[in-house]
């Protein structure tokens, strides 16, 4: 057997040294400018693709826990408003915060949900749990999103999830339907039509 020449193994060393110092140039440059966030977004909205993290409508049911609507709100434009507005209608409410990857990744096909529900009885609450009202404000002008989206001022006991996203599902009659912790697909006709049947129970 030959030995390697040890010139080619400093070579190799070096250009190695040089791969991790630009992947941690890289990492820093997202960290300092916060656009790690976004990235790390991107990556896991990949997954989101997948259609393998759906919501289990059924899985995720609550039982017996009523909505508290006594949940003060702040729309983009600055205007007080609360939960209790939309008393009486099917609310899609997702607690989101600019800070959290999951929710960025799945703001996406939580917009084509919204774009493909054209009925007045249901509503979309997408509730950012950011300290800084501006920082909400900011990202959704950034990326042309039309939904709904409100400052959370006082969040109620029952909605006190660990986990950033938290998406809730409350009927016209003021009942916790579902409560989905983590990111999901949303976007399917399974869940619309999941949505649509909790809305005609307005009627019922």
């Amino acid at each position: 057997m030959t030995e390697k020449d040890p010139h080619s193994k400093k070579s190799a060393f070096k250009k190695e040294l040089i791969q991790w110092a630009v992947i941690i140039l890289i990492g820093a440059g997202l960290y300092v400018t916060g656009y790690h966030t976004e990235v790390i977004g991107k990556l896991q909205s990949v997954l989101l693709y997948t259609g393998i993290l759906q919501p289990d409508t059924e899985e995720s049911v609550v039982h017996g826990r009523s909505a508290d609507y006594n949940m003060p709100l702040l729309t983009l434009d600055g205007e007080r408003t609360s939960l209790a507005e939309f008393k009486g209608k099917t609310i899609f409410m997702n607690l989101w915060a600019t800070w959290c990857p999951p929710c960025i990744a799945e703001m996406p096909n939580i917009q084509r949900l919204y774009d493909n529900i054209e009925d007045e009885n249901i509503v979309f609450v997408m509730a950012s749990l950011d300290d800084d009202p501006q920082k909400a404000r900011d990202f959704i002008a950034r990326k042309g999103f039309t939904f709904p989206v409100y400052s959370v001022l006082a969040k109620p006991r029952i909605y006190d999830s660990s986990v950033v996203p938290t998406t809730y599902v409350i009927s016209p009659q003021g009942n916790i339907l579902m409560e989905h912790r983590g990111m999901a697909k949303y976007d399917t006709n399974d869940f619309k039509e999941f949505l649509i049947a909790v809305a005609k129970q307005k009627d019922s």
